[in-house]
């Protein structure tokens, strides 16, 4: 390759992984999987060294990747946290050996040993004791600075808030989430239709990147100990000997550390280690070779991004090819309509494979599968199983293409892909996989605000068959709801109660309510107003309800798609029968002195939260907006402001204090 040939490569290499390296590292979103990510950073490796003019000390050959997340105090490492050199063949393992035992033998060191662990596929922590007590916890950031998570590792029960001994002590470790647990937390996401993670690193890291360490305490976190970064009044020989007294100190330490003479014996025990891969409790995607005698290691020195005493080696992603018998819809709790692969079973990297999520209609498409395919499957470390690709060349002509359905699976209603959208919906307000999901956003705070009505308790309310829909709720006896506590009297007629004066709420609670897609309390109230009831919304035509301002074509087909089903006619029916309100009231001296005047709020008020601040602004005719703009009207202003002040002094946007807004309004 020549020179102009080459830069052009290693722009495009520095971009795809600095691309991706920050979707690993900061978003913990990772969007390929650890080995397309390292053959990147090999092939910009190669180029590199191949083309030395073109290295940049900005390159991630050169650095570790990762910042510091907004929200969290940083954390300068006395030691930094580096990451390691990758190999991906033994060639390589044995390289790093010999030129070690080099280096040593220059030294007069004898009997060079080496210990292989597993490479466990977490997110790396720096734990910080003094006199024996956890004083603080970060995670590596950038290997020189990173983010104090000390309140989430607090929420870790394998690490010792107290050690066993009095000792100011620095350690490194690895928190991740067993493979159990894993695909349990997966699973439960699935049942909610929320975003699975990709693998168990992206699930710990999310976890333990949290700002609200109640969420860390909920998931199954775990940590192995690996290293002693700094410590006071002891010194060690050799890497083992440390972490045996790490252990005497009550740390839960990598178990899986084996001791090498030889090269031989390394390459054995990596072997050994990817042979047992698929047994062990955690994931790893790698075993990690370093040097034993740490008077070697201070010899051997590092790089800026790695040390060279050690290297780790790269387990290649497993394939398998195995039959799609069949694919599949399951219908999640917010509608979605989710293709699935049913898969003749194959062991893939430790798991039985016997389905995997195709996705959507565009991956079905861009991965041309048909029914009776041959397929390959891949599972890279924890990686969720996916369909890697098809065997082309083993079709017979009797496979059968696949069309995603137009009305539900499991109740009939149209199922409509939007514009500019990859999923498939389902359309209908009764359908049974989305009713816990449409009855809790039916009683909630900014719809029908019926309190005590929790999530706990529509669960029992359909598990006892006490309601099959959201009409049912006006139907619910006192008896019903007191036989879902012990001494429930007294609970049941207050939630009975906050039914009932739910009957009388403002239309654009209901509409809110009914959970029309696109349609938010924002474009409720406009809708509501504009209408004045819900028969004459639902007989509005597209023409004129596209042309309201904030409601537009995209929201007016939502709206008329949802109010010509049956299942709607019918709820509307039902809920005009139990007595809920279905018109707007009307004021004849309506003050609509902000009329055609939009507010944008920023900062923190002292006697309104944003939405009271909102709700005044609209019920005098106004708007809101979240972005300043030269049409804003004014910006109200609390305190801690932020980038809308600013953007609102450079347009000119008059600024107005809460005491100024207090005025207007009084």
């Amino acid at each position: 390759m020549d020179k102009t040939k080459a830069k052009k490569r290693i722009d495009e290499l520095r971009k795809l992984t600095e691309y991706h390296a920050k979707k690993y590292y900061d978003e913990d979103k990772p969007e390929i999987s650890d080995f397309e990510y390292d053959m990147l950073m090999v092939e910009l490796r190669n180029l590199e060294k191949e083309f030395p003019e073109f290295i940049d000390k900005n390159s991630l050959t050169q650095k570790v990747g990762g910042k510091v997340k907004e929200g969290f105090q940083k954390v300068e490492h006395e030691v930094p946290l580096q990451s390691l050199q990758d190999v991906f063949n033994y060639d390589d393992v044995e390289d790093f050996c010999i030129k070690v035992r080099e280096q040593a033998s220059k030294n007069k060191i004898e009997n060079t040993r080496f210990v292989v662990e597993t490479k466990i596929d977490g997110l790396s922590a720096a734990l910080e004791y003094k006199k024996g007590e956890f004083v603080r916890g970060a995670t590596r950031g950038n290997g020189l600075v990173g983010e104090d998570v000390t309140e989430n590792l607090k929420t870790i029960q394998t690490i010792p808030m107290k050690l066993k001994e009095d000792i100011d002590i620095t350690v490194r470790g690895e928190v991740f989430i067993s493979k159990k647990d894993f695909e349990k937390l997966n699973s439960e996401r699935e049942q909610m239709q929320e975003e699975l993670f990709a693998n168990s690193r992206n699930a710990a890291a999310g976890s333990l990147r949290q700002l609200d360490s109640n969420i860390a305490k909920s998931r199954p976190l775990d940590i192995y100990i690996f290293n002693v970064q700094k410590i006071e009044g002891r010194e060690f020989n050799s890497h083992f000997e440390e972490l045996d007294y790490l252990e005497k100190l009550g740390f839960n330490v990598n178990p899986i550390r084996i001791e090498c003479k030889n090269n031989k014996e390394v390459i054995e025990a990596i072997k050994k280690i990817g042979e047992k891969r698929e047994g062990l409790t955690f994931g790893i995607d790698g075993a990690v070779v370093k040097v034993d005698n740490l008077k070697l290691r201070e010899i051997l020195g590092t790089t800026a991004k790695t040390p060279k005493w050690a290297v780790a080696y790269k387990y290649p992603p497993e394939k398998k090819e195995t039959k799609l018998k069949d694919i599949i819809c399951n219908v999640g709790r917010t509608g979605v309509i989710t293709p699935m692969a049913i898969l003749e079973p194959v062991k893939v990297d430790g798991s039985t494979i016997s389905k995997t999520t195709l996705h959507n209609e565009d991956f079905i498409k861009e991965k041309d599968l048909k029914i009776g395919d041959t397929v390959v499957i891949q599972k890279a470390g924890d990686v969720i199983p996916e369909i890697a690709e098809v065997v082309k060349e083993k079709r017979t002509g009797e496979e059968i293409e696949f069309n995603m359905p137009t009305e539900c699976p499991v109740c009939g209603a149209p199922a409509v892909r939007e514009p500019g959208e990859a999923a498939v919906r389902c359309t209908g307000i009764e359908c049974p996989a989305k009713l816990f999901r449409n009855l809790v956003h039916f009683v909630s705070r900014e719809a029908m605000n019926i309190e005590g009505l929790g999530e706990s308790i529509i669960s029992q309310l359909l598990e006892k068959e006490l309601i099959s829909n959201i009409a049912d709720i006006y139907d619910l006896k006192l008896e019903d709801v007191a036989s879902l506590k012990k001494n429930g009297t007294k609970f049941a007629q207050n939630l009975i109660n906050s039914i009932e004066s739910s009957k009388s709420n403002e239309l654009y609670r209901l509409i809110t309510a009914l959970g029309i897609r696109h349609v938010g309390t924002k474009a409720s109230k406009i809708l509501a107003k504009k209408y004045g009831s819900i028969d004459n919304l639902a007989n509005a035509d597209f023409d004129s309800l596209s042309m309201i301002d904030d409601i537009g074509p995209v929201v007016a087909n939502s709206i008329r798609d949802f109010f010509v089903q049956e299942q709607t006619i019918d709820l509307i029916k039902r809920l005009k029968e139990a007595g809920v309100n279905t018109i707007q009231e009307t004021d004849e001296n309506e003050d609509n002195r902000f009329e055609g005047m939009t507010f944008v709020l920023t900062g923190t008020l002292q006697n309104y939260t944003r939405l009271e601040a909102a709700n005044i602004i609209e019920k005098f005719g106004g708007k809101t907006s979240s972005s300043v703009s030269k049409k804003t009207t004014y910006v109200l202003a609390g305190e801690e402001t932020g980038s809308k002040l600013d953007k609102a002094q450079k347009l000119g946007v008059t600024i107005i204090t809460e005491d100024e807004f207090k005025n207007m309004i009084n």
